[in-house]
């Protein structure tokens, strides 16, 4: 949407004498537009789910004490948290600002998300090519050509992974990335000798690496194949290379300063490695639609080998590749930004003005037919309800809310669960667990499985009252959120249930209504 926005209509007889046209929005200004629309709401209808817990405990925190925030998920120290980046501080100071609560600041993220994410679009794709209809067809490549199983990562940007995922940072850090890659294209095309917007270039870099680490990867791989794209072949041309240098410094200056936590102690950290191991496994079945791109590619590097889409292919790929073999997985979550290159020359190619030849009608035949297939098969059901679905679409998780449980917690309870759901939820609502559902740099991951072993004695048929007793002291234990297998301990109030998922809420580890230091309650959701 950012670019050309408007076009202008040739002049014609008394407007011609006028020196001008009327104006007229740009197709990707109104396609974009009508998408922004569709997907906000679409984001909108879908459920607290996944890891919108995790963001929205983020905020809680942060809401609560802006300068020293706890563990996102509990109650300890969140010194070093990679989750208190800028986008979260502003999240945080929004929520104070404004008394709402966290979930309901990362839900209304979700739809200034996709603005900047549209805009970076439309202005990286005018750097490439001032086709009209190529921003449009390179939106719609990138949210529709994935694969046939579904891909529902943080960063992944498919049509129903977005329905999650439009809230969390790593949507607002790729809109910037894709800032950023107009940015490096626009100074490698001009090559100019002044510094500044080089730093400003390495600023937002940097700003990307504080956001969301793992996708400052794919940002930084695109800065780089647009440095080498720009820089001439010939001997002692890397001397001119040195405002490039400039980018890479502020970027760690930048980044190095941010007192939360330390980027660059993420380096090597095998935390989540584990996790990412399926996105290698799986990779065929999740991405294969994308490859209809590869012949695109394929002229862009006969045309010019130095090509800024086909290097950053290239890096890519070599950086997966890397996750693979170095064992470090997390590195595959770049490969949405991966496929960027594959469906960007696609759509690229396909704006061609017409009077094409078999080729480009057979490439435009097979992408028209992935298309479809990756609508149909996949992503139809994040914009069609499933009150208008025809067919039964596979449709956005709905998790089930935890708003009849949290609604009698006070902001800082600790809660024993080990229910997949509730550890994922509860936490956004301001209360603590005894374990945390995922790795954290703040919290020595020994610590947190020992934590994990600890939940998993308490909740054991064959635990003691006293070794229960001795867990809740320790662990000041405020309440217990059981899944409907678990029995109920003897000294436990049961205050709640849930009719859907046969959840119990009980309290435990005190007098009843007694909450000593406690703040006000925690905001129930309105939806879910």
């Amino acid at each position: 949407m950012s670019g050309a926005l408007l076009t202008r209509r040739a002049a014609h007889g008394a407007t011609a004498l006028g020196g001008g046209g009327r104006r007229r929005p740009s197709p990707y200004l109104v396609l974009g537009g009508l998408f922004w629309l569709v997907m906000s709401l679409a984001y909108w209808r879908v459920p607290i789910c996944c890891d919108f817990g995790q963001h929205a405990a983020v905020v809680e925190r942060l809401k609560e004490n802006l300068l020293h925030p706890g563990h996102p998920m509990a109650a300890l120290p969140g010194d070093g948290s990679a989750y208190y980046s800028p986008y979260a501080v502003v999240q945080g100071l929004f929520a104070k600002a404004t008394g709402l609560a966290g979930w309901q600041v990362v839900k209304l993220a979700g739809p200034l998300n996709l603005l900047v994410l549209l805009t970076g679009i439309g202005r990286f794709v005018r750097v490439l090519t001032p086709r009209p209809w190529a921003p449009v067809l390179a939106l719609f490549a990138m949210v529709l050509l994935w694969g046939t199983r579904m891909a529902w990562w943080s960063g992944y940007l498919g049509l129903m992974s977005m329905t999650g995922n439009l809230g969390y940072p790593s949507t607002f850090a790729i809109g910037l990335t894709f800032w950023a890659w107009a940015w490096a294209g626009a100074l490698a095309r001009g090559m100019r000798r002044d510094p500044w917007p080089y730093a400003g270039l390495g600023a937002l870099c940097g700003l990307i690496l504080l956001v969301h680490p793992i996708s400052s990867v794919g940002a930084v791989i695109g800065v780089v194949a647009f440095a080498a794209s720009g820089l001439p072949v010939r001997r002692g041309a890397w001397l001119r290379a040195w405002p490039w240098a400039v980018t890479a410094v502020t970027a760690a200056v930048l980044a190095s300063l941010w007192p939360y936590y330390s980027v660059f102690s993420l380096v090597g950290d095998e935390s989540v490695d584990w996790i990412h191991r399926q996105l290698y496994t799986e990779m065929p079945q999740r991405f294969w639609l994308a490859l209809i791109g590869l012949p695109a590619l394929w002229l862009r590097f006969r045309r010019d080998r130095r090509d800024p889409l086909v290097l950053m292919f290239a890096l890519d790929c070599a950086v997966v590749a890397y996750g693979w073999l170095s064992g470090h997985y997390t590195y595959g979550r770049i490969l949405g930004l991966t496929l960027v290159p594959l469906q960007f020359a696609l759509a690229i190619e396909l704006a061609a003005p017409r009077g094409w030849g078999w080729r480009r009608g057979a490439l435009a035949g097979a992408a028209a037919l992935g298309a479809c297939v990756g609508f149909f098969q996949i992503q139809a059901g994040a914009v069609v309800p499933r009150a208008l679905d025809p067919i039964g679409f596979d449709q956005p998780p709905r998790w089930p809310g935890y708003g009849w449980a949290v609604g009698h917690m006070h902001r800082g309870d600790v809660v024993l669960t080990n229910g997949y759901h509730a550890t994922h939820s509860v936490p956004g609502f301001g209360a603590n667990l005894v374990a945390p559902a995922w790795p954290d740099p703040s919290l020595d991951e020994d610590v947190r499985k020992r934590r994990l072993a600890t939940v998993r004695s308490y909740l054991s048929p064959d635990s003691t009252r006293a070794e229960r007793s001795a867990i809740v002291r320790r662990y000041d234990v405020r309440w217990l959120l059981l899944t409907r297998d678990q029995r109920v301990p003897s000294e436990a109030v049961v205050v709640g249930w849930s009719p859907r998922t046969g959840e119990v809420l009980a309290r435990v580890g005190g007098p009843k209504g007694a909450h000593p230091g406690r703040s006000t309650p925690t905001n129930a959701p309105l939806i879910g």
